[in-house]
């Protein structure tokens, strides 16, 4: 999994953290982007990674890895087709939202940490039982987020107080 920023990076190792804790079993990679040009091909950009050295980071050929087709947010706009987009799933912020708590503007934007780990697990060549079953946990535990937020105007106490542990 692969993050830039503050948001998505805390985010990225919650969604970490749930997954060691109940697939144990899965191997997860972190990738802390600082340079946003880093993930150019280096044909394309002085800062950009050479292709063996991207794929030795994000693991070619394995799904579920993020990496951005166009980043946009920058000028001029970064393609980063090159490095086969289509193993990688992205997330970004879709300018959904309205004012609402921190981690509510992540749900909406499916960068939160629940939406991540379901994600990774759609993308599990065989997610067994186990899951499956987060999967739906993590579905209830959506459902409880909304209506907290809906009658106490804060995120969860578990959002909140979330600290890296690993």
């Amino acid at each position: 999994m692969a993050c830039c920023g503050d948001v998505p990076t805390l985010e990225t190792l919650a969604a970490v953290s749930i997954l060691r804790e109940h697939l144990p079993e899965l191997r997860i990679r972190v990738v802390n982007v600082v340079d946003l040009m880093r993930l150019q091909p280096h044909s394309e950009h002085p800062h950009g990674l050479p292709d063996n050295d991207f794929d030795e980071l994000f693991t070619k050929g394995q799904a579920g890895n993020l990496r951005f087709p166009r980043l946009s947010m920058v000028d001029p706009p970064v393609d980063l087709s090159p490095h086969q987009p289509s193993q990688h799933h992205v997330r970004g912020y879709k300018e959904e939202g309205t004012i609402t708590t921190p981690f509510d503007m992540t749900v909406l934007n499916d960068l939160d940490r629940f939406h991540l780990v379901m994600d990774a697990i759609d993308r599990l060549r065989e997610p067994g039982t186990m899951g499956v079953y987060l999967k739906q946990q993590l579905k209830d535990k959506l459902i409880e987020h909304k209506q907290y937020i809906d009658k106490h105007g804060q995120d969860l106490p578990e959002i909140r107080n979330w600290k890296w542990t690993g």
